[in-house]
């Protein structure tokens, strides 16, 4: 072991080890053993959490950047941004909680921030500038405390077993809006469609690295109805807003 380790740097080693923890880093890049069925499911899940987490950093960016150069959230439910960021946060405890690996909820980490921001356009660009300001101080001061020692575990649990209810009436809601609307709106494709992939892949890393079937359905439930509006962003793609939208542009 100690002839081959020597192979590779201890600096790259280190980055390695987060994606072969334990015994698969010697397996792998030790021994060379690609073979190691439960080390590669590792590998693959360890990867594919990091470039999750990753994306998260950007997945909400167009749906941002969108936002502000229409300076309009017009086509965004706030009730449904609401729903998923309680969501979000939920997962984020519950994770961090429990101890769970990092790159098993990493991501909900930067998909709170975007969309805590979202939400807190959206209503800025409605004219409700102190009720966006209310609403971000609100949700830092409850996040505040279920990230801290004084969250009861018992509440942390009821709020991630929520998030099968919470992530299915947010998804409703939008795709309801957008019905509605005859329209995506403001709504960003490239966000839609990463947050459809994203939760795809987070079935198969929730099995791997938590087993904890409240976050396994959470992203079941996610992947199916991301991909109710993934479709509505297909269906509504050469549509024109309904005419009680463009009433409500010309008001």
């Amino acid at each position: 072991m100690s002839t081959n380790s020597t192979i590779i740097p201890s600096f790259l080693a280190t980055w390695l080890r987060l994606i072969a923890p334990g015994e698969c880093y010697e397996e792998f890049f030790i021994k060379l053993n690609f073979l190691h069925v439960l080390c590669a499911k590792i590998l693959i899940s360890k990867c594919l959490g990091y470039a999750i987490i990753c994306g998260s950093c950007i997945v909400k960016v167009p749906q941002l950047i969108k936002i502000l150069k229409a300076k309009s959230g017009e086509g965004i439910s706030l009730p449904s941004v609401t729903f998923e960021l309680v969501a979000i946060s939920a997962t984020w405890a519950y994770g961090k909680g429990h101890n769970f690996p990092f790159s098993s909820y990493g991501e909900s980490i930067f998909l709170a921030i975007q969309t805590s921001i979202i939400a807190f356009l959206v209503l800025a660009f409605s004219n409700q500038l102190t009720k966006g300001l209310v609403y971000v101080a609100v949700y830092a001061g409850t996040l505040a405390f279920l990230l801290s020692p004084s969250a009861p575990m018992s509440l942390l649990a009821v709020l991630q077993g929520a998030n099968i209810v919470l992530v299915s009436f947010s998804k409703m809601i939008q795709a309801v809006s957008n019905y509605n609307n005859g329209s995506t709106g403001q709504l960003s494709v490239i966000t839609v469609y990463l947050l459809f992939l994203g939760s795809i892949a987070r079935i198969f890393t929730s099995v791997q690295e938590t087993g904890d079937m409240f976050v396994v359905i959470t992203y079941c439930v996610a992947t199916l109805f991301n991909g109710v509006i993934a479709a509505q962003m297909i269906y509504y793609w050469n549509t024109t807003p309904s005419p009680q939208e463009q009433s409500k542009k010309s008001s």
